[in-house]
């Protein structure tokens, strides 16, 4: 069935290569003329168009520690998608379980660890598709790269002209725009197969069609085949008591190369020039990306092997539709750009973790079947594993108007407006097969836990950057953002039916399978617009719900109660950001700046009452660089050197019950240096970059809040606090060092060019989470020694995770080049590294599975292209 579904995919592209009929693509720059933006040399590695600053520039003129990969860079390395590039930027690095559209981006050190739910922060660097921010809550969106005119990954904060998700940096795909130079086209092939795996492949086509002198259309499809190399074998989990308890075996989902992942979509866009001076870019994109499976490995079960006892696949597809409007106003440039995106994710995942963990946590008293009541309807014990059953749907609307002011003036001016509104329908269900209704949420059998919550964020901001040239080498440059935020949340989150927690009670059983009083419905509001639990204790004879806030839910927990209504709760703010720089360029080859800048994130909502919302960080760098262009445009060599201070970091994890919780953890200092570098530009060229890291946190991270961060005030319910991580210990995620360089040697053969190609990438290694977990001198009095040596409490996530180990890989690429085609024959990863590019646990008790996301396996494989 599931060739059929790839052949039939396959046809499909056929037909869209042939005929160009397809909906419209993705283009929205301001690239004053996307022409001209083009018309730089292809073959020279030293002249890179970028728009970083909302201007067609020179990168070697902009002021901004920028690394970027044009069209040809893109295609000699091979990069299709998020990984391929990321692996590229030695100041990029990701968290994510793996699986394709749930990445977390960070850059420079500027990660806590924990991002990523849906519930949670909102990122720290944006992801644009042209003009439109596609940064979202749970996971980046993969874009797969195909006829992309190039991806510049903009280091340091970017909030002055990019805004609240740009904190730490921005990464922007800015896909090739339609000509009316003249009809071309193009069609490129890949088959590979994957060493412990499977085989896989892609086909993607462009058709670029002048209509008129005035309108063109250019159209984009494609279709990939990851192939798997993570088997799910066979394995049994046991339940106490022992013996007697319940053994189940994952027989039915048993499976070699059990994480293949299909993409395929398309994209195009129309451009019409109204007149000499107006463009009309309507646009739109289509993916759908189907995965299957677990893209990290159990190394406790074997290399590259997982034992998971559900069916486990993800759904992620997207639309995105955008209108740029492009014209002058005298001799100044005004540009619209709106776009709307949505974004729909189906999942099921295995979460046979959880009950392994809490049956083992509880082994004293009998574990899952005697601490709990995993029973069904006739009260027999019953099998306590898991499966989640997930989907998000995101919308975000966005809209930005600006103006520029003539580039060759000494002064010089870009401002303009934004606003952006984004949704989230967020579901989770936790399903346990045969749950007696009484123990389910209410009206769900079932159904243990239950996420079902509307989430809105909303942005609105004014901005400018001025820059002018006091002299004709030294230029200022002062911009500012003012900005306003109103985020908000509303829905049910928890465990089912009445809490029945009152002694002597008709209905005093057990109110769900793990007797929980305090999560779920107890907490939902009573038309009296007391919470259910409250108002029992209370004695209050009327204990009816009001009805629920969002569909799917049994009633309503996370809200605000005011005039007999229920509303979301909120969080807003407003402030500043801002940047100043100073340049000095004394010749055309050499640039020195300095840089001053600040960005931001928005605070949140906590889903459970007794945690307080969060407040917004803020990132503010200090930046001296350097760009270079030396020997007659031979080598260039470009490099910064910075300390960033993050102020009261947003701080992820899984608290009680495996539920995000989000708090603001202490000071954060990052030093860092940036090089990038390109030799040559004849038959050798060699491409270098590099990033060295040192971020620490300047106070010690408590367990729970702590102002005075000594980690002595008592936390939720008077427990006593204790430090999370001692002052001075590494941020996760990011290494210490990373780097990438690539040599490629260039030979004419008659009407080929032929070439080999040599990339290697390195990082060192890094914590995978930041909590270490220690008890202060200070508690050391106050705590008795069987509290300090219990291993719960002592019990540390970053030595439970295990670090991100070093790892280096090396791919290799012999290939020719002729005027109208090309072949390639490529080996990735050719030593078999198994790099580490993430670590993570299904649950904040699962400790004893820790998963490691790998980098692919070796892989051997065929290009083939053609140009029209």
């Amino acid at each position: 069935m599931m060739k059929n579904k790839g052949l039939n995919r396959l046809s499909r592209l056929a037909f869209l290569a042939t005929t160009a009929l397809a909906a419209p693509s993705v283009a929205l720059a301001q690239e004053a003329p996307q022409d001209a933006a083009q018309a730089a040399p292809a073959e020279d590695p030293n002249v890179i168009i970028v728009t970083a600053q909302k201007r067609s520039e020179n990168l070697q003129n902009v002021p901004i520690s920028i690394q970027a990969f044009g069209t040809q860079k893109l295609e000699q390395l091979g990069i299709s998608n998020f990984n391929n590039y990321t692996q590229q930027l030695p100041s990029v690095v990701a968290q994510s379980s793996g699986t394709p559209g749930t990445n977390v981006i960070y850059m420079r050190g500027v990660a806590s660890g924990g991002d990523g739910n849906h519930s949670g922060s909102l990122p720290s660097v944006g992801v644009y598709l042209d003009e439109q921010p596609v940064t979202t809550i749970g996971g980046n969106l993969d874009v797969h790269v195909y006829d992309i005119a190039r991806i510049e990954s903009l280091a340091g904060p970017q909030g002055t002209l990019y805004g609240a998700s740009s904190e730490a940096g921005t990464i922007r795909i800015i896909t090739n725009k339609p000509s009316t130079k003249g009809f071309e086209a193009s069609v490129d092939a890949e088959v590979n197969t994957v060493e412990h795996g499977g085989q896989g492949g892609k086909l993607e086509a462009m058709v670029n069609a002048p209509l008129s002198s005035m309108a063109a259309l250019r159209v984009v499809g494609f279709y990939q085949k990851d192939a798997g190399f993570i088997d799910n074998v066979a394995g049994t989990r046991c339940f106490l008591p022992k013996p007697g308890g319940i053994c189940v075996n994952n027989a039915p989902f048993v499976e070699k190369d059990y994480n293949d992942t299909e993409i395929w979509g398309g994209r195009a866009a129309l451009k019409v020039d109204l007149d000499a001076n107006w463009t009309v870019t309507p646009t739109l994109m289509y993916q759908d990306t189907r995965s299957h499976g677990s893209y990290g490995y159990d190394p406790k079960v074997g290399d590259l092997q997982v034992e998971h006892f559900f069916p486990e696949f993800r759904r992620d597809k997207f639309v995105q539709a955008a209108l740029t409007i492009e014209g002058k106003v005298g001799n100044w440039d005004v540009t619209y750009a709106g776009a709307y995106l949505d974004r729909k994710t189906f999942s099921s995942s295995d979460y046979t973790d959880y009950a392994e963990a809490y049956d083992s946590l509880y082994a004293s008293v009998g574990g899952n079947a005697g601490y709990f009541y995993f029973q069904d309807a006739a009260g027999n014990t019953i099998d306590p594993r898991q499966k989640v059953i997930g989907s998000d749907h995101f919308k975000k609307f966005s809209q930005e108007l600006r103006i520029a002011s003539p580039s060759d003036q000494p002064l010089r001016l870009v401002a303009g407006a934004f606003y952006q509104y984004q949704s989230n329908d967020i579901h989770q269900d936790y399903r346990v097969a045969g749950l007696a209704p009484l123990l389910s949420v209410n009206g769900l059998p079932g159904t243990l836990w239950l996420t079902q919550q509307h989430r809105i964020d909303k942005d609105y901001a004014a901005f400018g950057e001025v820059s002018y040239d006091v002299t004709p080498t030294v230029t200022i440059t002062g911009g500012g953002r003012l900005f306003k935020y109103d985020n908000s949340l509303i829905g049910f989150f928890g465990f089912g039916r009445d809490p029945a927690f009152i002694q002597g009670a008709d209905n005093a059983g057990p109110p769900n399978a793990v007797y929980s009083t305090r999560t779920g419905v107890a907490g939902c509001f009573t038309t009296a617009g007391t919470r259910l639990r409250a108002a029992q204790l209370a004695g209050q004879a009327d204990t009816t719900l009001l009805p629920a806030a969002v569909d799917g839910s049994p009633c309503t927990n996370l809200a605000v109660f005011e005039n007999g209504a229920l509303k979301p709760v909120r969080a807003k703010g407003d402030g500043g950001t801002w940047r100043l720089n100073a340049t000095w360029k004394p010749n055309r080859d050499v640039m020195l700046y300095a840089t001053w800048s600040r960005g931001f994130r928005p605070g949140g909502i906590n889903r459970r009452a007794d945690v307080p919302p969060y407040q917004p960080d803020y990132l503010t760098n200090y930046e001296l660089g350097f760009k270079t262009t030396l020997f007659d445009g031979l080598v260039r060599l470009n490099g910064a050197i910075y300390q960033q201070d993050w102020k009261n970091f947003q701080f992820s994890y899984l608290g009680a019950n495996s539920f995000t919780e989000i708090h603001n953890g202490p000071n954060a200092r990052i030093r860092g240096i940036d090089v990038d570098a390109s030799i040559g530009r004849g038959p050798l060229t060699v491409n270098l970059a590099a990033a060295y890291t040192d971020a620490k946190t300047r106070q010690n991270l408590c367990a729970y809040d702590d102002p005075t961060f000594s980690c002595t005030a008592p936390g939720v319910d008077g427990q006593i606090n204790y430090i999370s991580a001692v002052k001075g210990t590494r941020l996760p995620i990011t290494p210490r060092f990373k780097a990438s360089g690539t040599a490629r040697y260039t030979v004419p053969m008659g009407a080929a060019k032929v070439y080999g190609q040599v990339n290697a990438t390195f990082q060192s290694s890094a914590f995978s989470d930041l909590r270490h977990r220690v008890f202060s001198s200070a508690l050391a009095d106050a705590t008795s020694p069987a509290d300090v040596a219990d291993p719960a409490r002592n019990y540390s996530p970053a030595e439970a995770l295990g670090r991100l180990a070093g790892f280096a890989q090396v791919n290799l690429a012999l290939g020719s080049d002729w005027e109208r085609y090309s072949v390639e024959f490529f080996v990735q990863n050719l030593f078999d590294a198994r790099g580490q590019l993430s670590r993570f646990a299904q649950c904040g008790q699962c400790n004893q599975r820790p998963y490691i996301v790998p980098t692919q396996p070796r892989t051997f494989g065929l290009r083939l292209g053609g140009k029209f």
